[in-house]
């Protein structure tokens, strides 16, 4: 059953906007100009929306924990753009050696290319999440068929990997537009961003990107780090293997713990 599609109060004020400017023009033509002006700005705050990661304006978006998981000293670090077969296997070593668990944001075009490596982070006990099936950079761009196919494809590839649908979704970049929401719905998916980010697909110093994630680490913060597109080290290594380990050494000594996206989800329904 697809989870229900409410409008937020902002895509719903956008509507009537659209909707009272149009009636203006019927019974005033020559307010025209007043009415393109409001429908054109309203547009601009909706683009503008779409380029902010961790808005919610254009719907419900986890930049967060829920309450009770962040009280319980709980954070999510999630991995974007894998499965890669050169840097996710390691990866999942580090993880195995800390006893730490990871949402990992999958390109379903890659899982499948490397299925056997999708089942493998599945079977570690790690989530798999949806993360666009191709990874477009005209993404954010697409209207609701084109989002559903996307999205829906990646859905189908990664279940049949895993034999588990996904139950997040993380649009590539962090950008979208106002059609996302209402697919996500259908496809019974609900939208993750992050709280933190290393910026590790393009910084090559792994101290910068752990300053980025460590400060002030606390209960309910979602991490977001890549092995998928990882920036190689002035040593020519991933980014990411420098940064994880002394990542969940702060994380361990801060007196937190990783969890899954999807374990706070199920467990926040069945309250």
């Amino acid at each position: 059953m697809k989870r229900p599609w409410r409008p937020s109060p902002f895509i719903g004020a956008s509507a009537a906007l659209h909707l009272a400017a149009g009636l203006s023009v019927l019974a005033r033509p020559r307010s025209w100009p007043i009415a393109l002006g409001l429908v054109v700005a309203d547009h601009l705050v909706l683009t503008a929306a779409g380029l902010w990661p961790r808005s919610s304006l254009l719907g419900p978006n986890w930049t967060r924990l829920p309450a009770p998981w962040a009280a319980a000293g709980a954070v999510a670090l999630t991995i974007d753009d894998g499965p890669d077969p050169e840097v996710t296997p390691q990866v999942l070593s580090l993880l195995q050696a800390r006893r730490a668990t990871a949402s990992f944001f999958c390109i379903g075009e890659r899982v499948e290319r490397h299925r056997t490596l999708a089942r493998e982070i599945h079977a570690a006990g790690h989530a798999i999440e949806n993360h666009s099936y191709a990874h477009a950079h005209s993404f954010s761009l697409l209207g609701p068929a084109g989002l559903g196919a996307d999205i829906g494809r990646a859905q189908e590839c990664i279940a049949a990997a895993v034999g588990e649908e996904p139950r997040f979704f993380r649009a590539p970049a962090g950008l979208r537009n106002p059609f996302l929401e209402p697919v996500l719905s259908r496809l019974r998916l609900r939208l993750a961003s992050w709280s933190r980010r290393g910026f590790d697909t393009v910084n090559r110093d792994p101290g910068a990107v752990l300053a980025r994630l460590t400060p002030a680490l606390r209960g309910g913060d979602i991490l977001l780090l890549h092995d998928g597109h990882a920036a190689r080290t002035r040593g020519g290594g991933p980014v990411i293997l420098e940064v994880l380990p002394r990542l969940l050494d702060a994380v361990q000594s801060a007196g937190l713990r990783t969890v899954t996206l999807r374990a706070t989800a199920v467990s926040q329904r069945s309250a």
